[in-house]
């Protein structure tokens, strides 16, 4: 078959999970339950922090943000992938790809820099107790945000214009179930060498660097709090940073997993079997993990389901 240059691009194909059509309803019930777990079980998060005053403090602020990033991450595949798996279609238009592309790096690299900045902020209520409140002060914590927001919009804003100086040939095709950055760039006909590099430039800024920066935090955090004589006193550092090493544990590790698995074996199954829990399975998890191991957020969300039923009790009331 002829190869030929496109220059303008009508549509991608998402292979997805498999081939058969008849096995693709399948897979929609569980990629809905878990959007909709997700969606839900974040928005309560929110919800609850700015609903109770308690909470308004620098660690559940960086949490708040957290969540909204995690359903902003999801709702840029799954809807996509439940409209594709209810139509029986594969097409992603050319624009649907690069915004994909987009908001998948700005979101993801959104999540890894919070997760980064909750880590400092744990170091310095740990290792500086006495100057935490002067040190988190409301324009620092805001800054770091605004930061965190803006780097990355520019990391993934530079990874997609880079997409569109690219031509793509006769095949289409993408064996995955969105439109993932290296995985648009093994079709494309033209040079990726600069799309590479820049790639790999992004990872070490916005991943390698990050991390780095939370093993240094913990390593500090560790080293404090073996120092605390008091078996109760080290219970109660751990505790306060518990639910976010948790967290951070289940986000590198599930995102580790996706690389680790792609460079070690050649079956894209495999691959996107560890995307799942990437872009699926740990945002899901992250709510349950803070409500279940931070009491301050069970007795906020308590007390907002409690408002929700006594506000719902009184409209029946005067339904009635």
């Amino acid at each position: 078959m002829e190869r030929r240059n496109q220059t303008k691009v009508i549509n991608f194909l998402l292979l997805g999970f498999t081939e058969k059509p008849d096995l693709q309803p399948l897979f929609f019930s569980p990629f809905l339950f878990m959007y909709l777990i997700t969606f839900t079980g974040n928005l309560l998060i929110i919800l609850a922090i700015v609903s109770d005053s308690h909470l308004h403090m620098p660690m559940y602020f960086f949490l708040c943000n957290l969540s909204l990033a995690d359903i902003c991450f999801t709702s840029t595949t799954v809807p996509k992938i439940l409209v594709n798996i209810q139509t029986q279609s594969k097409a992603i238009t050319y624009t649907g790809c690069l915004s994909q592309i987009f908001f998948f790096i700005v979101f993801g690299c959104l999540d890894n820099l919070l997760l980064t900045v909750m880590a400092y902020d744990r170091f310095v209520a740990i290792c500086h107790p006495l100057h935490y409140t002067v040190i988190m002060n409301p324009r620092l914590c805001g800054l770091l945000v605004l930061g965190s927001w803006s780097i990355s919009v520019a990391g993934s804003l530079l990874e997609t214009l880079t997409v569109l100086r690219l031509s793509f040939c006769t095949n289409m095709e993408i064996p995955h179930f969105f439109c993932d950055y290296p995985e648009v760039l093994k079709i494309a006909c033209s040079d990726t060498f600069v799309n590479s590099m820049i790639l790999i430039l992004i990872t070490a800024v916005l991943g390698v660097f990050p991390l780095s920066g939370i093993l240094f935090s913990y390593t500090q955090i560790f080293s404090t709090i073996l120092k605390i004589s008091s078996a109760g006193g080290k219970y109660k550092a751990f505790s306060t940073c518990g639910s976010h090493l948790s967290v951070v544990s289940l986000f590198y590790g599930t995102g580790l997993g996706v690389y680790l698995s792609s460079a070690a074996t050649s079956s894209s199954r495999k691959t996107l079997v560890a995307s799942v829990m990437y872009t699926m399975v740990t945002p899901m998890l992250n709510p349950f993990i803070y409500s279940l191991r931070n009491r301050d957020m069970k007795r906020a969300l308590e007390g907002l389901l409690l408002r929700v039923v006594t506000v719902r009790d009184k409209a029946v009331t005067e339904l009635s």
